[in-house]
């Protein structure tokens, strides 16, 4: 579905605005006028700090306890080994067949397009991802495109990563055309948190692309706390529910940031605003370094019960933990 409404165009190219993200702390503190000291903080050792200018933008000034900034900073909290933590929380590489492609649910596959990211979140369960060995070959003749040919029974594929909108729209465009070839991928779902932190990559040239799908798109974003959104990616969301695309969220329940059933029934308010469905709450995955932001199963299970008190049924996301080996997300039942 195509509008006649024009796209207000971005006078800056998006990729040289995501180059001018914070990969500095000093930088990031200092703009958001906060003291080091009153932090945990430490330099990034291994997974480096990235941080749009737009998300920072959003932190409360002089709040060193503000949930987005607890998002993306590196803290010694990180470097504490944690019994059950692992560098492969969800089992990701024991189901990659061909390099990239990560095939464990019937009926779709995930391509990890890119190891790149327009944010670093502190509790990413791919922070310890292979990306160099498991770079995606997406050509005509690839083994992944021979993977999806063989594979009839494969009708969805998800665009992931790191993100997959920090690939260009050359490169989106080629992947789709071959896409396109296979005549039962009928669906294509892109996982991205650059559509609510970078707001500018999504051009009218981006919607061209992802209008040359001969199927449908759905788009999943990653908004963990209603800080997040504000007038210019609200605009963003706005723009691609009236071309026609699905857009649902995924948060993850994180300690200190959204554990507070006020805060995830705001936050569901607002994506709705938004045109967005609350699709899942994913309790955390297990990942090496990520362990401070975890929630136990009965402090999970509080917090969902009385989100459940406070929301419809059409605004409540199912809170979910992905376990290795399983053939789905599995349901957390807080019974």
């Amino acid at each position: 579905m195509k509008l006649e409404a024009t796209w207000p165009q971005h006078p800056r190219d998006w990729k040289i605005i995501a180059s001018e993200s914070f990969r500095s702390l000093d930088e990031l503190l200092k703009f958001c006028e906060i003291d080091g000291l009153q932090t945990d903080s430490i330099s990034s050792q291994g997974f480096a700090l990235r941080v749009t200018r737009y998300f920072a933008s959003l932190i409360e000034k002089g709040n060193p306890l503000d949930p987005l900034l607890l998002q993306v900073l590196p803290t010694v909290h990180e470097l504490q080994p944690v019994d059950g933590y692992s560098k492969d929380a969800v089992g990701d590489r024991l189901s990659m067949p061909v390099p990239g492609l990560i095939h464990k649910y019937h009926g779709r596959v995930l391509l990890a397009l890119t190891g790149a990211c327009a944010i670093h979140c502190r509790y990413c369960f791919r922070r310890h991802f292979p990306y160099d060995e498991a770079s995606v070959d997406y050509s005509l003749d690839s083994p992944v495109m021979e993977y999806l040919s063989g594979h009839k029974e494969v009708n969805e594929v998800i665009l992931s990563g790191g993100d997959p909108l920090m690939l260009s729209d050359h490169k989106l465009s080629k992947l789709i055309s071959n896409l396109n070839r296979i005549p039962h991928i009928g669906l294509l779902r892109i996982h991205s948190r650059t559509l609510s932190v970078l707001p500018e990559r999504i051009t009218e040239t981006f919607i061209e692309t992802m209008n040359l799908f001969r199927g449908q798109v759905v788009f999943v974003t990653h908004i963990n706390h209603p800080n997040e959104i504000s007038g210019p990616n609200q605009a963003v969301f706005q723009r691609l529910s009236q071309q026609g695309y699905r857009l649902f969220n995924q948060s993850v329940l994180l300690k200190r940031v959204n554990d507070k059933p006020q805060t995830l029934a705001e936050l569901s308010n607002r994506l709705f605003e938004s045109h967005i469905v609350p699709y899942y709450l994913h309790r955390l995955d297990k990942v090496e370094g990520a362990a401070h932001f975890d929630l136990s199963l009965q402090e999970s299970c509080e917090i969902y019960k009385e989100l459940r008190n406070r929301l419809p049924g059409y605004l409540l996301p199912v809170m979910v933990e992905e376990i290795p080996g399983q053939l789905s997300k599995t349901a957390v039942l807080c019974d």
